[in-house]
């Protein structure tokens, strides 16, 4: 397997950031981008390059990794005289790592292939900490093949890569994944809401729940810090503390009740759970 000479990655925020920071110093030369210049400085100073725009980082790049917030977010990397799918080479391999819409995701492949760009999904799990660690979880759609070729830059940041089929089918796992994430929270939340009133110390709540499987340290360490905070904070502060977390909650939501109904599939737990997920980060559910 042919490695690229040149890596690109786009999008340096918590996840983003440490994931490009993993392929500097490798076979390659890793090049990066972000609106914001001060998100690139520390990257450089361990090697990386920061390119000038878009355009630039695509037409040097063999590989192009984009992790921004959504499809929105995508598509204005994509398209445009300035954009991605103009000025990479033919061949070039486009890594989507954010949580989109599938029908998006298709769109693009689409237009990816007009131009001999190979676009694939590679969603990702395990947050921040995940990223610094190199143990991401990285859930992939597309060619085995250009799967393949892919994976070498995903090991860098990942303790797994899991090729889920074809195109959009990594980018479903990773939807599956934040409905069962979101519905943990919503049920840790309210039993330890319907525990408290009745006298019972949430403590023994996650020690039961622990020891039977039910509990598991992500829900119970979310409910803790949420409700610590929620008992020093104002509304507004729990609004700038967790508010953009509850958004990107709808986001995700959104994206998988899309997915269910392109597919003729009725998920109702879930969309009451989307219509309660900004209150439920903000300990109003």
């Amino acid at each position: 397997m042919t490695l690229p000479t040149n890596v690109g990655y786009i999008g340096l925020g918590n996840i983003g950031g440490p994931s490009a920071r993993h392929l500097i110093g490798k076979s390659w030369q890793a090049h990066v981008y972000d609106v914001w210049p001060a998100a690139m400085e520390s990257l450089v100073k361990e090697g990386a390059i920061a390119a000038s725009s878009v355009a630039d980082l695509a037409a040097k790049c063999q590989h192009i990794g984009i992790c921004v917030r959504d499809d929105q977010q995508v598509e204005s990397l994509l398209y445009g005289a300035a954009g991605i799918l103009e000025n990479a080479a033919a061949d070039t391999v486009i890594s989507v790592h954010s949580t989109v819409s599938r029908a998006g995701l298709v769109r693009w492949a689409a237009d990816a292939s007009e131009r001999g760009l190979h676009l694939i999904d590679a969603a990702i799990s395990g947050g921040k900490q995940g990223a610094e660690e190199a143990r991401l979880c990285y859930m992939v759609g597309g060619a085995a093949e250009i799967v393949e070729r892919a994976r070498p830059v995903f090991l860098t940041s990942a303790n797994s890569v899991i090729h889920a089929g074809d195109l959009g089918t990594g980018l479903l796992l990773k939807l599956c994944n934040n409905l069962i994430t979101y519905a943990e929270f919503m049920a840790m939340s309210e039993a330890v809401r319907l525990a408290e009133a009745g006298g019972l110390a949430p403590e023994l709540l996650r020690e039961v729940g622990k020891s039977n499987g039910v509990v598991n340290e992500m829900m119970s360490q979310f409910i803790s810090n949420r409700n610590a905070l929620a008992r020093e904070c104002t509304e507004e502060q729990m609004d700038q503390f967790f508010g953009d977390f509850g958004r990107l909650a709808e986001k995700d939501l959104d994206c998988a009740l899309q997915s269910a109904e392109e597919m003729g599939v009725s998920l109702p737990s879930t969309r009451r759970l989307r219509d309660q997920a900004l209150a439920l980060f903000l300990n109003k559910a």
